[in-house]
């Protein structure tokens, strides 16, 4: 039995019984036999009954919301925005790109023969979801694979069993044939047997490095494609020439939106020495603003984390560096929900911080974020490249040339000026070092969903 507790109050608010061994080997065998015929639909079919699982999604976008808040913590006022927002744009764009991704390369003539480079699917795709952007991050490979002519089965986070049975759900409204996707509840070692099936012909992995590790030698005795979003200590610059308010808003909401629990979210900003004082004057005086809080509370922006055990490993990471000479400079009594044994955590804002310390080289994944003055551009390349992680980082910057060069400098996936904790259905999403590999998103990503077939035709044999 597997059981969902809610950070809201601490109930018990889902409850599911975890598939078994003859359950899982159904549903493989069920998701290959429907895949053979599903590569063979039309792509415009596949299309239409996508977009019409999105349609059903968006409609119900409100009850959606209101359970994710239940589940994982997040202020209702921003959960249904998941769906409108962020996950409606990614599954339209892929959608949409399906055709230029997916069609033939063409090869430059030759006499007598006709040659070109086909896109096949690759079987059965097994997305393996997180609960903290739970439709955001799933649907990067539920819908291209879908696309491409796979078949998914989805196993969601225990956190978030919900948001693998609305998509189910919404696939069924929308006419889906039967085993193009299917959802499973389980258990570690199940989901570990399921990826050293050979009827599994790709995984996407979305979570935490260890995690990572675990599903890469589930698979070690097979020849299998993986895709792996790991962890993250994204950080930013902010450059002498930056707009200084708009740096102040948006590394703040990068920061703390969801509590911090953001694979791509900011938990480390480097300033010039210039902006310094007046840039962390800012962010005390806005991150002061913030409501901690019940999230089913319109009125709330910062909700309680995942669980406790999340909360209490980010009040130690902070502790310690306090004890290392850090310096905090919010006072968790000004909100008065920040209780300990508890998942609500107010927000923190650190400095006189260094790369000693663990909150600012090891994930936080949580609303505090430290703040460190530099001289410059290089400086703050080496202090951002001083790390495991690759995922994204950012500048805030008045001068495109300066971002452009400085960013080649930077080794991460996605290279942000003035903006953050975003993800552009257009471009790769990808990460390097312990942050993963593959890509999703963008025509790029179908390249990871398929495989190339040359076709190699002599049509004179004369």
């Amino acid at each position: 039995m597997q059981r969902t507790i809610s950070p809201v109050d601490g109930s018990v608010y889902v409850e599911r019984d975890l598939a078994g061994a003859v359950q899982i080997d159904r549903a493989l065998d069920l998701a290959t036999r429907a895949q053979r015929e599903w590569k063979c639909v039309p792509l415009a079919e596949r299309a239409t009954l996508c977009l019409a699982m999105v349609d059903a999604m968006v409609g119900k976008a409100d009850d959606l919301g209101a359970e994710l808040s239940w589940q994982m913590g997040r202020p209702i006022r921003y959960t249904p925005n998941e769906i409108r927002g962020g996950f409606n744009e990614r599954a339209r764009y892929m959608i949409a790109a399906a055709q230029r991704a997916l069609a033939d390369i063409e090869i430059e003539p030759k006499p007598g023969f006709s040659r070109f480079i086909r896109r096949e699917p690759l079987g059965v795709v097994l997305t393996l979801a997180p609960w903290n952007y739970p439709y955001l991050t799933s649907v990067n490979s539920i819908i291209p694979a879908i696309m491409a002519g796979n078949t998914v089965v989805l196993k969601h986070s225990n956190h978030t069993p919900l948001c693998a049975e609305r998509y189910a759900e919404a696939f069924a409204a929308a006419g889906l044939p039967e085993g193009v996707f299917q959802v499973l509840h389980m258990g570690h070692e199940d989901v570990a047997r399921a990826i050293a099936d050979e009827r599994v012909g790709f995984v996407a992995f979305t979570g935490s490095v260890a995690g990572g590790h675990a599903v890469t030698s589930a698979g070690a005795g097979r020849f299998l494609g993986m895709g792996l979003e790991l962890g993250g200590k994204d950080p930013a610059y902010v450059r002498y020439d930056a707009d200084l308010a708009h740096a102040i808003e948006n590394l703040m909401d990068g920061a703390m939106f969801n509590s911090g629990q953001s694979c791509c979210g900011i938990e480390r900003i480097y300033v010039h020495a210039d902006l310094y004082d007046a840039f962390v004057r800012g962010c005390v005086d806005l991150v002061r603003q913030y409501k901690l809080g019940n999230p089913l509370d319109p009125e709330t922006t910062l909700g309680p984390m995942v669980r406790t055990g999340a909360a209490d490993f980010v009040r130690a990471q902070t502790t310690e560096a306090i004890q290392q000479g850090a310096r905090a400079l919010i006072d968790a009594r000004d909100f008065p929900a920040d209780q300990a044994n508890t998942p609500y955590l107010a927000p923190q804002l650190l400095v006189n911080v260094n790369h000693s310390m663990r909150v600012m080289t090891e994930e936080t994944f949580g609303p505090v974020v430290g703040i460190m003055p530099v001289s410059g551009d290089d400086e703050a390349i080496q202090l951002m490249n001083d790390s495991p992680y690759g995922l994204t980082a950012a500048i805030w910057t008045a001068d495109v040339d300066a971002a452009i060069r400085i960013g080649e400098h930077v080794n991460t996936g996605t290279w942000y000026m003035n903006r953050c904790d975003y993800l552009d259905p257009a471009l790769a999403w990808t990460g390097v070092k312990d942050s993963g590999r593959g890509c999703t998103l963008s025509v790029v990503g179908y390249e990871h969903l398929t495989r190339p077939k040359s076709f190699h035709l002599r049509t004179s044999t004369r």
